[in-house]
């Protein structure tokens, strides 16, 4: 990546690492699925009214909408409604990047390297340990958000090959139109897991009390920076590089997630979680990273973000 690239994936780090943080707060007073479903919805109304649809092949959109947003989000909310810790989340969420790696290879024909086989063994080796981890302080409950997380970052990948195979020309414009398809799987899915009024009853009631308003907030951040503007962000990247390019970018979300989290939560991961996260980004690092864009020089392009 050109030195104004990284400067642009880094802003992503940052916009998503404390995006865990806004999504704890909203978790706290909404149900998962409902808030899932919620985040999106606020965003699809105003751009089916005013944003025009993108150019792009309809199957690529639902293959982004489907696997970014529907089964990542409601993977992620319900293991941090089940008990993933916040910073633990933002770690784990990152198998995305091996598994957009290995998706890249097996449906694009990306070129995997040796080198990066192993990064993504040694990475896989880390989240075993995490599993280890959960499994010996909270049993079964321990290991299925870890599972439920794992999935999430698989669900990203799958969406990471949408945007890829999509190639928009306006990336902000495709990003905001994937919003239009989550919301009737979750929302649907929450009246029939959650009730068919208990979200909303909670949304109603949310000005009148502390949690409701730092949920809203919360889900103001989800929207505004976490949603539009990092996936905007990233989509744009995703657009102009090989997807083992961009993807191992995405493993220094979860340093700011932690980090947030223990300054702001008082979070305490464990020494074998922490070591489990060590090897996890040593192995992405090691492995993931060094690919050169196949495409002309994105430094010719005018930035359009």
């Amino acid at each position: 990546m050109s030195p104004r690239h990284r400067l642009v994936a880094l802003s992503v780090v940052v916009l998503w690492g404390l995006n865990f943080l806004a999504i704890r707060y909203g978790l706290d007073y909404f149900p998962p699925l409902f808030m899932a479903g919620l985040r999106f919805l606020v965003i699809a109304i105003p751009v089916i009214a005013f944003v025009s649809r993108p150019q792009v092949p309809l199957r690529w959109m639902l293959l982004y909408g489907l696997g970014f947003g529907t089964l990542q989000f409601m993977g992620l909310f319900l293991a941090m409604h089940l008990g993933m810790p916040t910073g633990l989340a933002s770690l784990v969420l990152q198998t995305s990047a091996p598994f957009t790696v290995v998706l890249g290879a097996l449906l694009l024909r990306e070129r995997i390297t040796t080198r990066q086989i192993a990064g993504i063994t040694v990475a896989m080796a880390g989240m075993a340990l995490i599993l280890v981890d959960r499994a010996e302080h909270s049993a079964a409950a321990g290991v299925i958000p870890v599972l439920l997380t794992i999935g999430g970052g698989l669900a990203w990948a799958f969406g990471n090959i949408g945007s890829r195979l999509a190639e928009p020309a306006d990336p902000l414009r495709f990003t905001l139109w994937m919003t239009v398809v989550p919301p009737v799987p979750l929302l649907t899915l929450s009246a029939v897991v959650e009730g068919p009024t208990t979200g909303w009853r909670a949304l109603a009631h949310s000005l009148g009390s502390v949690p409701g308003r730092e949920a809203l907030a919360g889900l103001a951040y989800v929207v505004l920076l976490g949603t539009i503007a990092g996936s905007g962000l990233w989509t744009w990247l995703m657009a102009r590089y090989p997807s083992s390019t961009v993807a191992p970018v995405s493993l220094l979300v979860p340093v700011v997630g932690i980090a947030a989290s223990f300054l702001i939560l008082h979070e305490r991961p464990t020494l074998l979680a922490l070591a489990g996260g060590i090897v996890v980004l040593a192995g992405c690092f090691a492995g993931l990273t060094g690919a050169r864009p196949t495409r002309p020089a994105p430094e010719a392009e005018p930035v359009r973000v």
